[in-house]
């Protein structure tokens, strides 16, 4: 059972989300020097990362920022989760991230480098959650669900008009922890279903022993808005 926090609105929910992210690089770069961070995609994190840039005590010389996923798209693209990424760092903070090399002409081979770059174990791997249940860009019914021999791969098919490159089960089962982030009303139903460890939906197939859940209100349902912080 991942650990629920509520809050009334996704401002304050997004402050959480950083204050979490900051506390695991301050922990991690005091026990072994560096923190490893993966961030995923989607509109939902942005306010999250943004606030990032302006919170003390985030070691950002010793922080490397992964893409827990991307989709196949030219650089600068409005469909790349690095273009929003990337618009919402200080250049200096720009250093931090490692982009997946979905530009490559040989992606399989792109995949096995990027996996190469990766630490044994993320410190920190931030989680989304869509309507349909999918986290990363593990969706349904895509033969990369089944990946288990890979911490990065591809998706089979496309996904919302593009292939994606993806963090896999493994990855995220040797992370010392993840956060997820959930915000909204859609993903209401899936987020019942994470929380019950439902195996019919993406997310619901994560196991890692430490587990954080960040949502509003909206996300939660009002049977657990008693939980609010």
């Amino acid at each position: 059972m991942s650990e629920l926090e509520v809050f009334a609105e996704p401002n304050v929910a997004s402050q959480r989300g950083a204050e979490l992210i900051v506390t695991a690089g301050r922990e991690a770069v005091e026990a072994r020097g560096e923190f490893s961070l993966g961030l995923s995609g989607g509109k939902t994190p942005w306010r999250m990362i943004a606030l990032l840039g302006d919170m003390e005590g985030m070691p950002w010389e010793q922080t490397q920022i992964f893409q827990v996923d991307e989709r196949i798209a030219p650089p600068g693209d409005e469909a790349r989760n690095l273009t929003h990424l990337i618009s919402m760092l200080s250049i200096a903070h720009q250093a931090a991230v490692r982009p997946m090399p979905v530009t490559s002409r040989d992606l399989d081979a792109a995949a096995i480098d990027y996996e190469s770059q990766l630490p044994d174990r993320l410190d920190l791997v931030h989680l989304g959650l869509g309507p349909d249940g999918h986290t990363a860009s593990l969706v349904p019914e895509d033969p990369v669900l089944e990946v288990t021999n890979r911490n990065v791969a591809l998706t089979e098919g496309e996904y919302q008009g593009h292939r994606r490159m993806t963090f896999t089960y493994p990855a995220l089962e040797a992370a010392r922890k993840i956060l997820w982030f959930v915000i909204g009303e859609q993903p209401r139903e899936s987020l019942a279903k994470l929380r019950a460890g439902d195996p019919s939906i993406p997310a619901g197939r994560v196991e890692n022993d430490d587990m954080v859940i960040v949502a509003d209100e909206a996300a939660a349902g009002e049977s657990t808005a008693d939980e609010s912080q």
